[in-house]
């Protein structure tokens, strides 16, 4: 993905989640916040040349926070729950 659409989905993308480092990104989304979020990338990035991977991590009262682990320094969210994008 070239430095431009880069930046224009980074912007974009912390209208819908929190950035975790500059290309990944905790949402809680409902599914029309996902169908959103998808529309507008599918908007942003050119679909033959770039890739945007999306995981669902279940519902955030299934336990995501189980699901994720960490090594090394990271921020603490103990009271907030995301999922992956």
């Amino acid at each position: 993905m070239d430095r431009k659409r880069l930046y224009r989905v980074h912007t974009a993308m912390k209208g819908f989640g929190q950035p975790v480092h500059y290309s990944v990104f905790r949402c809680d989304l409902t599914m029309k916040g996902r169908v959103e979020m998808v529309a507008v990338l599918s908007e942003l990035i050119k679909l033959d040349e770039d890739r945007i991977m999306i995981i669902d991590m279940g519902p955030t009262e299934g336990g995501v926070e189980g699901r994720i682990e960490f090594l090394g320094v990271h921020h603490e969210d103990k009271d907030e729950k995301f999922i992956i994008v």
